[in-house]
């Protein structure tokens, strides 16, 4: 009788969740504006699966972005404004890792010269002429000042593609206590020593300071030169509605929000599809294989020779199979390795045979690692990948390794020490369990919002 109880259950919850999967289309349709001004691919990639769900729920959407539209295009209107200024794939990302102010300084010549030069594109000049016939604007949280007189008395809601930033909750009212939630660029171990609190609130105060004189304030005056009627950017930001999250509080740290900022992490992770018959010839067998990618922006290709020859040496004598994304032909191989220039990350990460992820724990692949259970290897680079990778390791999911420090004999001991020791991947498979157990997927709570907004 009991055994009958928890299968009826069972498959009651499997229906609620299938209805919740089918919501009816809304009772009207809504034109929506999304504006990624300055974006890496993984930003657009967060942006992406909001924007099909409502253009399935009968929405029209339009993206302008920095990006040339992707190949399959869908029912999105996408928009490339043109400016070359930021180009994500010129990034000399090792050089930035050895000099983290490499990246700043760009960021404070490019940002005043897009507000400058973006309103006199086009496509550009004819969205901001026609911007009230929007119903909502979404805005990347990210580098979006230049555009704010888009949403000046408008309904806008942003979508935080990365950690929620500081500054961003403190305009909605909730100012993040730094003593014990780090910002995006803050790489403290958890929990914080007083050091890393004290460090931690200086930071957020020097942090805020010096991005509001460097950046903030020379695109007010590109803007205010423009429009001059217009209230100042950190006021317009301050009627922002709703911030939808790309973080979920079981991977790894909850931090405390208010109710119109909400969690909507892993709205990229799809179910996995079948391997290719080559990558599905390679992950079989009993073999534990280790995984390693760089991501879009930090190509395994564009790494100093020095750590190649690292990596082309300690896979070669590893006991493992090693997929490897390398964007050019390799200078060697090995019996045990895979090459290839693309991957289809997700599907990978989701063989049982993978065991280990070597990343450089950009957010997006740090979460499709951790929806899978596979334990990582954290090799950050910069941004917010130094505080992913240590906040992955203080999960006990992980382990962090510097590039500065890298060799042979560590890298292969840190694979074998993950792959032998069963508790990462415990805890990892864990983590997994808890960022599936949602009463609505990523996407569809994103969806729900957007329709709250919308009709309140």
């Amino acid at each position: 009788m009991v055994g009958l109880r928890v299968l009826v259950l069972v498959v009651l919850a499997g229906a609620l969740q299938a209805v919740g999967a089918a919501l009816p289309p809304p009772e009207r349709s809504y034109n929506i504006l999304m504006l990624l001004p300055v974006s890496s691919k993984s930003h657009r990639n967060v942006f992406m699966p909001l924007a099909t769900a409502l253009t399935q729920r009968g929405h029209k959407v339009t993206m302008l972005s920095n990006h040339p539209p992707p190949e399959k295009n869908s029912k999105i209107l996408f928009l490339e404004h043109g400016l070359k200024h930021f180009d994500p794939d010129a990034l000399d990302t090792f050089a930035i890792m050895k000099d983290p102010s490499i990246m700043f300084n760009q960021f404070r010549t490019i940002f005043p010269l897009i507000a400058r030069e973006i309103y006199d594109v086009p496509v550009v000049k004819e969205l901001f002429e026609k911007r009230k016939e929007f119903d909502l604007i979404i805005l990347n949280n990210m580098f979006n000042d230049a555009l704010l007189p888009f949403v000046h008395e408008r309904t806008f809601i942003t979508i935080t593609t990365g950690a929620l930033d500081p500054r961003l909750s403190a305009t909605m009212g909730n100012l993040q206590n730094p003593a014990y939630v780090a910002s995006a660029m803050q790489d403290y171990p958890r929990p914080f020593s007083l050091y890393h609190r004290a460090k931690s609130v200086f930071m957020n105060i020097a942090t805020d300071v010096i991005w509001r004189k460097n950046i903030v304030n020379p695109t007010q005056v590109e803007i205010s030169q423009r429009f001059p009627s217009l209230p100042p950017i950190r006021e317009i930001h301050r009627n922002l509605s709703l911030t939808l999250i790309n973080s979920h509080f079981s991977a790894p740290f909850p931090i405390p929000l208010l109710p119109n900022q909400v969690e909507v992490g892993g709205m990229h992770i799809v179910e996995p599809k079948p391997l290719p018959k080559d990558l599905s010839d390679f992950l079989s067998g009993t073999t534990p294989v280790v995984y390693m990618s760089l991501g879009s922006v930090a190509r395994s290709s564009a790494m100093p020779q020095e750590y190649k020859d690292i990596f082309f040496s300690a896979f070669a004598k590893l006991p493992y199979k090693v997929l490897w994304k390398f964007e050019e032909k390799p200078p060697k191989t090995a019996k045990n390795l895979l090459v290839q220039s693309w991957m289809p990350q997700q599907d990978i990460l989701a063989h049982p045979n993978v065991k280990v992820f070597i990343s450089h724990c950009g957010l997006l692949g740090a979460q499709e690692a951790l929806h899978f259970g596979t334990p990582i290897i954290g090799l950050p680079l910069f941004g917010d990948q130094p505080k992913n990778a240590v906040e992955l390791e203080s999960a006990g999911v992980a382990r962090k390794l510097s590039w500065l420090e890298l060799n042979e004999q560590l890298l292969i001991d840190t694979i074998r020490d993950l792959i032998e020791t069963s508790t990462y991947r415990e805890k990892a498979e864990k983590i997994s369990a808890a960022m599936k157990d949602r009463p609505l997927s990523a996407v569809e709570t994103a969806v729900y919002y957007f329709g709250y907004k919308s009709y309140y």
